[in-house]
């Protein structure tokens, strides 16, 4: 499917995103790792979606806004976003940091929302789980996934020369965003209950970032959300299993469009 990058002005920022396929507007948010260009999953989403893939602000090698010191920051960027190309109906999907900021945006607005789906999210307290900011690179990389040569493609990626700059830029914007506390924001949990639209939540079955046992907590957050494990995946079940979280996402969505005709 033909995809392109795109540049869109949002207030003072200039956000870079990758867009292609066609039909309803689908706005997917990468995690901390930095956006992953146009990936299999978004490959077999843009058969179904517009899908707008688009690079935090202060990632991928950017130096970051002056607006920029916590997750909610982002997350009242994308509604500016929203509101700058007047997206409606919008389905909003999240991975790992971009489920925070997707659930953050959620709580706030979803006056432009069609439905929800986090992936992975950070976001909460999680008891367990392995701190991604107490290992060298390497093993940071390593443990985001459960297959060994889906691991070795990201290391390979990331950690390639011409990739140092991004990798250290996104490494320090994430840890201002998430250092402390630690992965999670103490009030987040209070204000979930505020999402209003269709919410899909899906957990690799192999995370090791964040306890399969999280997603109970996010289910018992929102309102009438569903849960969904993702064989065969770790904490970025996109990348890893890309078949089932596509389909995972277009199934949820058509069955809540049949619900609501």
């Amino acid at each position: 499917m033909a995809h392109s990058p795109v540049t869109v002005p949002v207030r003072d920022t200039t956000l870079r995103l990758w867009r292609g396929g066609a039909g309803a507007a689908l706005l997917f948010l990468h995690d901390a790792t930095g956006a992953a260009g146009w990936p299999p999953v978004f490959e077999m989403l843009a058969k179904r979606f517009d899908v707008l893939a688009p690079e935090h602000p202060g990632y991928g090698g950017e130096e970051p806004p002056a607006w920029l010191d916590r997750v909610a920051d982002l997350s009242n960027f994308y509604l500016d976003m929203l509101d700058a190309l007047d997206l409606e109906q919008l389905h909003l999907v999240g991975a790992s940091l971009g489920g925070w900021i997707a659930a953050e945006l959620a709580t706030r607005n979803t006056s432009r929302l069609a439905s929800l789906t986090l992936i992975d999210p950070l976001g909460l307290r999680v008891a367990g789980g392995i701190d991604p900011f107490a290992t060298n690179d390497e093993q940071t990389i390593r443990d985001l996934f459960h297959d060994k040569a889906a691991a070795d493609a990201a290391v390979k990626r990331l950690l390639a020369p011409e990739a140092e700059d991004a990798l250290l830029r996104n490494k320090m914007v994430t840890a201002k965003l998430a250092w402390q506390p630690r992965l999670h924001d103490p009030h987040l949990a209070k204000w979930l209950h505020r999402i209003d639209v269709p919410t899909l939540i899906l957990w690799g079955e192999a995370d090791r970032i964040l306890p399969k046992a999280a997603l109970t907590q996010w289910e018992r957050a929102i309102p009438e959300s569903r849960g969904r494990v993702v064989p065969g995946a770790g904490h970025l079940p996109h990348l890893e299993n890309p078949d089932a979280v596509a389909g995972h996402i277009i199934d949820f969505i058509a069955a809540h469009k049949k619900a609501a005709s």
